[in-house]
């Protein structure tokens, strides 16, 4: 056996790869229990004969990683990408203990374990996710064999840029120009297929940005979207009272505290920290974060959001681009839980997707949820929030499925460091086209990342006297998820109530989506200064992230830690959430086989694919997170 000295530092710190390979190259020691060192010779003979028979393997074979059986719907080749062209890519290592992970994860976020709320540190985290050495070793040494020199290690991802010419040997794969025949314009680097040796491929999820073509969006509804009020109807509406009738109309922070029973006041402890994602250069604006303030939360004035710079991202304050959602995101916040801090990630880049008929535009408008997850899981104990709002997603079936698992292992490893993951479920209902891209067969369209068990799905809700599910609400069952054990009892009647309805359309084993929701239509927002109404479950769920950060500043003061991950918890505590049963969630109206109406999700007693749980009593909650706090 081989042992190796500082290795683990390969793994936990971003450091060039041919290092780690010099590392456990020249770190042998003796083995534990022996007196005799272990010639160094033969560990380098070991080596190099494990190499020899791995460049023997690679020369005779190939696993074909990912292939695409023609150029994606939406897309044509421009042409061959020359040799000497630059490409960037990414390659994910497997981890040693990834069903270890997952176990101690649900450990820890499940009411009535020993393990529950004792959350994993950065490092005891890295522990279970850092690849083996022959992983890294195997890769290294592919990598070098490539001429490829540069790439660095980053505990469970190595990323690099190199030519074309080499990442074509090294993928048995040609790369291409591809554009969008939509708008004529935005090109893209990409490849239909690519390999990995046999040796190589065990110890491979990966390699991107390559097959991946598409974009998704902001979940805004397409129904109500955006428009801005004049004078008269703004100030109408700050005199406005909350209340049933005014409620009913346009949604204000008044109406939210009103509607959901919120008394409670955080600190604010910067450990009582909120934070969201901000995307496609959305940047949400101070002007008109303080506007906000002056209009509806006036004894708030004087608080200020922060901002994290991710992958290139800025904080452009004079962008002339769309900033209604990262604003939406920061003033609905704050609406709920102020005065706790609010934290937005502005990240950049662009990232890679496959288009439906649904998401045919370019895949410049793709948010980069690898780079953003990445530098998110690197914060230490005391900087990584314990809530984070994210409004953006994707049809599921436009994320390739190996492309969808990493993502969800990588919201698993934050709610195993004791965060909160809140998505919008999305906005088309059962979905849009809702065409399945293998084989144009009609087909729902759930939600990506709202499909990953991992993630809190929130849905939309409009009216108060009750409150209605909204029919822009999306929901469904996942394609690539199974459905987790937690769930099991809460959706399996439903099932049962709609026995074949739309059978051939889903798949009623999947992950069901949302798991909660809240109010999503006509919020007054600030926006470049002027008073916008908004809707569509982006704006459900920074308010279910400001509820979530009351609940753990309330728990904080019992000595208790954050509440994680949330699902086990959600679906243990029913109760604690007003069951919608009036209204459904429309799609799927361009589908012959579904009839003039479409398709619709209904809402009904117990679990609903358009309203989850249903929507939060806040006392209630309160009182299970928190138990003697007072919600005052």
């Amino acid at each position: 056996m081989l042992h190796s000295v500082d290795t683990c530092s390969c793994h936990f710190n971003a450091i060039p790869l041919h290092r780690c390979h010099n590392r456990y190259k020249n770190a042998l020691v003796r083995p534990s229990g022996t007196s005799q060192s272990l010639d160094t010779s033969a560990a380098s003979n070991m080596i190099r004969s494990f190499l020899l028979v791995a460049a023997v393997a690679s020369a005779a074979s190939a696993r074909v990683m990912d292939s695409l059986a023609a150029v994606p719907r939406g897309w044509e080749s421009v042409r061959p990408a020359l040799p000497e062209e630059t490409v960037s890519l990414r390659i994910a290592l497997k981890q040693q203990r990834a069903e270890a992970l997952e176990q101690a994860v649900l450990d820890i976020s499940t009411p009535g374990h020993p393990k529950y709320g004792r959350h994993l540190t950065r490092d005891e985290l890295r522990s279970y996710t850092t690849p083996s050495r022959l992983a890294t070793l195997a890769v290294t040494r592919w990598l070098e064999d490539h001429n490829i020199q540069t790439a660095v290690a980053d505990n469970d991802w190595v990323t690099f840029s190199t030519t074309v010419e080499n990442a074509s040997h090294l993928l048995k794969t040609d790369f291409a120009w591809y554009r969008n025949v939509e708008n004529n314009i935005e090109l893209k680097l990409r490849t239909l297929a690519y390999s990995v040796p046999d040796e190589v491929a065990p110890h491979i999820d990966l390699v991107q940005p390559t097959t991946r073509f598409g974009q998704p969006v902001a979940k805004r509804s397409t129904i109500f979207e955006m428009h801005h009020l004049d004078a008269n109807a703004a100030n109408k509406i700050k005199l406005a009272a909350a209340g049933q009738a005014n409620c009913n109309l346009t949604i204000t922070p008044d109406c939210l505290k009103w509607l959901y029973g919120i008394k409670y006041k955080p600190t604010d402890s910067i450990e009582n920290t909120i934070a969201f994602a901000s995307f496609l250069e959305q940047y949400a604006r101070y002007d008109d974060f303080q506007t906000f303030q002056s209009r509806y939360i006036p004894e708030a004035q004087g608080q200020n959001f922060t901002v994290e710079l991710v992958n290139g991202g800025l904080d452009d304050q004079n962008s002339w681009r769309d900033s209604g959602e990262a604003n939406l995101d920061v003033q609905y916040i704050h609406a709920v839980s102020h005065p706790a801090p609010i934290l937005q990630y502005s990240t950049g880049g662009r990232g890679p997707l496959i288009p439906t008929k649904t998401q045919p535009k370019p895949p410049g408008t793709n948010e980069p949820y690898l780079e953003w997850l990445t530098y998110l899981l690197n914060q230490t104990d005391d900087k990584i929030p314990k809530v984070v709002s994210v409004s953006y997603g994707e049809e599921e079936q436009s994320i390739p499925r190996d492309y969808a698992v990493k993502v969800c292992n990588m919201f698993m490893q934050l709610g195993g460091r004791g965060v909160s993951v809140i998505f919008a479920s999305g906005d088309s209902g059962p979905g849009t086209h809702c065409i399945r891209s293998t084989d144009n067969a009609t087909f729902f369209e759930p939600t990506f990342p709202a499909g990953c068990p991992y993630v809190t799905s929130v849905g939309a809700t409009y009216l108060t006297n009750p409150e209605k599910a909204i029919s822009f609400s999306s929901g469904g069952f996942s394609m690539y998820h199974p459905r987790p054990q937690w769930q099991r009892t809460a959706v399996e009647p439903y099932l049962r109530t709609i026995g074949d309805t739309y059978a051939p359309y889903f798949d009623p084993r999947g992950r069901a989506i949302p798991d909660i929701s809240a109010q999503g239509s006509n919020f007054n927002v600030i926006d470049k200064g002027y008073n916008s109404l908004l809707s569509g479950t982006s704006a459900s769920a920074p308010v279910v992230a400001g509820i979530v950060g009351l609940l753990n500043a309330a728990r904080y003061t019992l000595g208790l830690p954050s509440l994680g991950f949330l699902n086990p918890w959600l679906y243990n505590n029913s109760d604690a959430f007003t069951d919608v049963v009036v209204g459904a969630g429309v799609g799927c109206r361009r589908r012959k086989e579904l009839g003039y109406g479409g398709a619709s999700w209904n809402a009904t007693v117990g679990w609903d694919p358009v309203t989850g749980l249903g929507t939060p009593k806040f006392g209630r909650l309160l009182q299970l997170a928190a138990p003697g706090v007072a919600n005052a």
